[in-house]
């Protein structure tokens, strides 16, 4: 879960009581994208990146990454009350469903609520700053206010497909085409809903009307498993004319 801006068709304005911050690490988008040395020397753009760590520690590392999300309109302070607010229930739902995860490099819920909220404390240092610079960007998909191609790549964690239930497949579509109107390429991660195991059915749909609108689109497996079967991501791009 990241910022969870989930409305049909993704335009219901954000307030903050409907939002559930979950971010993740450099280390996890590393792997979940499949991310190589060249890649992360690339122009990155994050979508739909919430309170995720990726841009405030790709910035320490001499790098820039734009991050865009509604929840950027609210301070860190707002961000940080309201992750206080959610963290317990989203450890608690993953105790529960404990036996839907992969406990290897996270050992156990209270392991990865430790390093989730390292994560979010790194975003929320970061913000102000990186809303000053413009690393931040109050937007959000299907429609962003960067020029054709001003990206390399254009991520999206834990946001397209794992909302399945209530981002329906023309707001897929559209933010597909609109990420890859952005950049050059475009990966989606995972492939599941939330808490499932098996595909979206959003998955073979979108696959299929790309290779009608004559986009390239590959599923490939990633050095990445935490949610049981979610080791995959999305790669879509535009043939070369």
């Amino acid at each position: 879960m990241q910022s969870n801006q989930r409305r049909v068709g993704g335009r219901a304005p954000v307030t903050l009581d409907t939002v559930v911050p979950w971010g993740r690490s450099f280390d996890e988008y590393v792997r979940m994208f499949d991310l190589t040395e060249a890649d992360l020397q690339s122009r990155i753009l994050d979508c739909a990146a919430g309170p995720a760590s990726f841009s405030a520690e790709m910035c320490r590392r001499g790098r820039s990454v734009v991050a865009c999300d509604p929840i950027y309109r609210f301070s860190a302070t707002d961000i940080s009350r309201r992750i206080d607010e959610t963290s317990e229930t989203i450890l608690r739902k993953t105790a529960e469903t404990h036996e839907r995860f992969v406990w290897t490099d996270m050992r156990s819920p209270d392991h990865m609520g430790k390093l989730r909220m390292a994560a979010m404390r790194q975003f929320l240092e970061d913000l102000p700053a990186g809303i000053a610079t413009g690393r931040y960007q109050v937007c959000e998909l299907p429609s962003l206010p960067f020029r054709d191609q001003e990206f390399d790549l254009a991520l999206c964690s834990h946001f397209l497909f794992t909302y399945s239930d209530i981002l329906m497949l023309d707001f897929h579509l559209a933010s597909i085409r609109e990420m890859c109107r952005v950049a050059r390429e475009a990966r989606i991660f995972p492939l599941l809903p939330s808490f499932g195991q098996a595909y979206s059915p959003h998955v073979q749909p979108v696959l299929d009307r790309l290779r009608a609108e004559s986009y390239h689109r590959e599923i490939r497996r990633v050095p990445y498993e935490f949610q049981k079967g979610g080791n995959e991501m999305l790669r879509i791009s535009r043939f070369k004319s």
